[in-house]
């Protein structure tokens, strides 16, 4: 049911198109990898799944071949018109337009709860996945396909040498892990790195006292200067004392803090901020 090389170069040739780097168009051609993903992502019979970048549809046929009902969001208008005729007469919803711009809370206001199985573009993969996780509560888990390098930034926990921005941001909201490695060969056009398939399951509550609003200001200006210790990134922001009341180490550098730690930080600015009003 799922497409082969062979289709994929098919529709293509048909259409006279090709993948279009500037929207970070790699197309999964192979079927084992497609089914893989949707048994990894636990998609079935029941399941809502958001779709981004569906493409040519070789995810999508193998999430409808799972049982799951699929709404796709697809920015490419010249694939839209392909993608309505692979899917036809099957339970899949498409969505013409850019995935940052969508109304989510209209277009997922059938069910209370949706998961997000993709093969995201390379260019837009990071940044997106941070605003679903901001923005849209109704998306409950995601298995994403992403760079590899990206993968392991969003799936980093203290210590990791790929920790970053990402990873404080996404661990705040749910927890994160590579479920798997994908290699260039299962991709038309083939990209020059790995994959990875990185799994978040969004937390039911907030694992921190503190607001994202006040954790990540702290996050970004000390990993703005990730390689000065935390006494000099954050000095305009938090004094000795307050490294002190939140037992963080002055000396210690971004990437060996925890959300935790972030948190205890916000929370002692925080009460010297409400102290000064």
């Amino acid at each position: 049911m799922t497409h082969t090389p062979a289709d994929i170069r098919a529709l293509l040739d048909r259409h006279g198109l090709e993948a279009r780097r500037s929207l970070g168009q790699n197309f999964v051609v192979d079927p084992n990898t497609v089914r893989r993903i949707a048994a990894l992502s636990g998609a079935g019979p029941g399941s809502n799944v958001v779709e981004i970048g569906p493409g040519l549809g070789s995810l999508t046929l193998a999430l409808v071949e799972a049982g799951a009902s699929v709404t796709a969001v697809e920015a490419d208008t010249d694939l839209v018109p392909i993608l309505r005729e692979v899917v036809d007469g099957m339970p899949v919803r498409i969505i013409e337009g850019d995935a940052r711009e969508v109304d989510w809370d209209t277009e997922l206001a059938e069910h209370e709860s949706w998961q997000l199985v993709a093969n995201l573009p390379y260019n837009i993969a990071t940044p997106l996945v941070l605003d679903l996780l901001r923005d849209v509560p109704q998306i409950s888990s995601m298995l994403v396909m992403v760079q590899l390098e990206v993968g392991e930034r969003l799936a980093a926990g203290a210590g990791d040498p790929a920790i970053g921005i990402p990873s404080v941001i996404t661990a705040f909201h749910g927890t994160a892990s590579v479920a798997g490695r994908v290699p260039p060969t299962v991709f038309h056009p083939r990209p020059r790195v790995d994959s990875a398939l990185v799994r978040i399951e969004r937390h039911a509550e907030p694992p921190v006292s503190s607001p994202l609003e006040l954790i990540e200001p702290l996050v970004r200006a000390a990993y703005g200067q990730r390689r000065k210790m935390l006494r000099r990134s954050l000095g305009g922001m938090v004094t000795p004392d307050q490294f002190e009341r939140a037992s963080v180490d002055p000396q210690a550098r971004p990437e060996t803090l925890d959300l935790a730690a972030w948190d205890r930080l916000a929370q002692v600015t925080r009460g010297s901020a409400s102290s000064q009003r």
